[in-house]
């Protein structure tokens, strides 16, 4: 008779086991189809709803920022939190809370009151809080069960689901707001969107419930949050990776002075449909998912600083090229430019934080308090922009500005490519080419779309698909094939 302790869990016989890791892996699969619904209704369209919801200029900073600091904070206490209740029943209870949240969402189509920008800005926090409270765990859960040999073949097969319904479910949305605005009924339009997206968050609860955690409820650690802070502050005191920090959160600021008013320009002041609004955000997406590879090769080739330094300099001039057309065919392009130079970016800074992290040292630490400065950044930025924006037109009628710029948001724009011109000059002399540790051998890179957002275009989930060495005496950390979100 097999006997047990309370902390452990018994070896499943294989039969077993395999019977359980086949439903789960496929409940997964289609979890993410599930989740997908949620993350390309309501994340693609989070500005538009704003603007929708008559927010002022100064209101989409606020849209655009609050909801990345509190979902930086609640990245940082979420190993502490969730340290009290078992992993599953954590993150089902979360992503409930979530469809419930995107449902009050959808309601507010029907309010017209002057308050209810506010009351969407305060469920954007909830959200995003959910979502950075449940991710880290989820990443654990699903690295714990599936088989490193599988990766590869799991992962990209999920990243092909997730794209496609992600595309689709953009495209009907964009199609249902153009015909519905058409009919003006706009409200019914958003509120079938945010209905699609609480149901499919739902249906992914469900599946996620289903799905089996070998994971055992554990004993709290309260001191767990403390330990963290002692890890930051040891993180912090290394020079270069305090400055890839800064560098890194102070691009990702300048961006957020005008990422959340590009929906504006499109959406009022060149009066596209949601459908053009829809078509211009995917020439971004699909170029960014299509370039990854090829900046992948090229890293590997020339190094991430090489890389890192190339896209730095391209991203200043994005927003400036917004300033001198407004043909439908030339915005496109622009998409299609900012998405290439964004791909790279986006994979060469998580490479080089892993490359200049200390050996053997704990890779989520140091991802964890990059990402939290980053949000709180683009927090000031977006506070920023906001203030920019809605003095920009007294600020043309009093100064020689005025003359040659044509819009009012055209000052924030060119605000943002200023300031981020700055932060790549500081940054290139400082920068340094990192010694290169030993790693496992490199097999694949998978890529998730976990979502478009306001401030860089496609967020990223990406995972490390590495073969342990057999003759090593310490083989490689689990942190060091754990995704990392940018």
């Amino acid at each position: 008779m097999q006997t047990t302790t309370k902390a452990q869990e018994p070896t499943p016989h294989a039969p077993h086991r395999r019977s359980w890791l086949r439903r789960t892996l496929a409940l997964s699969q289609k979890e993410a189809l599930a989740s997908s619904t949620m993350t390309a209704t309501s994340d693609n369209f989070f500005n538009a709803y704003a603007i929708f919801l008559n927010a002022s200029l100064s209101q989409m900073g606020w849209v655009a920022g609050l909801p990345q600091l509190f979902g930086a904070l609640a990245q940082l206490i979420t190993v502490w939190w969730a340290s009290f209740f078992h992993r599953k029943a954590f993150i089902v209870v979360l992503a409930t809370v979530q469809a419930v949240i995107i449902f009050a969402m959808g309601i507010l189509a029907f309010w017209s009151d002057s308050t209810v920008i506010w009351v969407f800005i305060a469920l954007a926090v909830l959200y995003h809080s959910c979502m950075n409270l449940i991710q880290p765990h989820w990443r654990a859960w699903m690295g714990s069960i599936v088989p490193e040999r599988r990766r590869g073949t799991f992962f990209a097969s999920r990243t092909r689901l997730t794209m496609m319904a992600s595309l689709g479910v953009f495209f009907g949305g964009g199609a249902i707001l153009t015909v519905t605005d058409d009919h003006q009924v706009t409200w019914l339009g958003f509120f079938l969107m945010f209905l699609v997206a609480a149901g499919g968050r739902l249906v992914s609860a469900h599946f996620l419930k289903q799905m089996h955690d070998p994971e055992l409820s554990k004993p709290t650690e309260p001191r767990v949050f403390v330990q963290t802070l002692h890890q930051f502050r040891a993180a912090w005191s290394d020079k270069v990776f305090r400055q890839y920090s800064l560098f890194v959160g102070c691009m990702q600021m300048m961006v957020a002075i005008s990422a959340p008013f590009f929906a504006v320009y499109m959406l009022e002041v060149l009066d596209f449909t949601y459908l053009d609004y829809v078509l211009s955000s995917v020439a971004s997406i699909l170029t960014q998912f299509l370039t990854l590879r090829f900046w992948g090769r090229f890293s590997d080739q020339f190094g991430n600083r090489l890389v890192m330094i190339v896209t730095s300099c391209m991203i200043p001039s994005l927003p400036l090229l917004w300033l001198f057309s407004d043909n439908f065919a030339y915005i496109l392009s622009i998409q299609m430019l900012s998405g290439l130079a964004w791909s790279g970016f986006t994979l060469s800074t998580a490479n080089y934080l892993y490359d200049i992290r200390p050996f053997r040292s704990d890779f989520a630490t140091y991802a964890a308090l990059q990402a939290s400065l980053g949000a709180a950044l683009v927090f000031v930025g977006a506070m920023v922009g906001g203030q920019i924006a809605a003095n920009a037109e007294n600020l043309l009628s009093v100064t020689w500005l005025g003359h040659w710029i044509a819009e009012p948001i055209f000052v924030v724009f060119l605000t943002s490519s200023v300031l981020r011109a700055g932060v790549t000059l500081w940054f290139v002399p400082r920068s340094v080419e990192p010694k290169i540790r030993p790693r496992p051998k490199f097999l694949t890179v998978v890529f998730r779309i976990a979502r478009f957002n306001a401030i860089s275009g496609v967020a990223l989930d990406w995972m490390t698909v590495a073969k342990r060495k057999t003759n090593a005496v310490n083989p490689p950390s689990d942190s060091d094939n754990k995704p990392s979100e940018n």
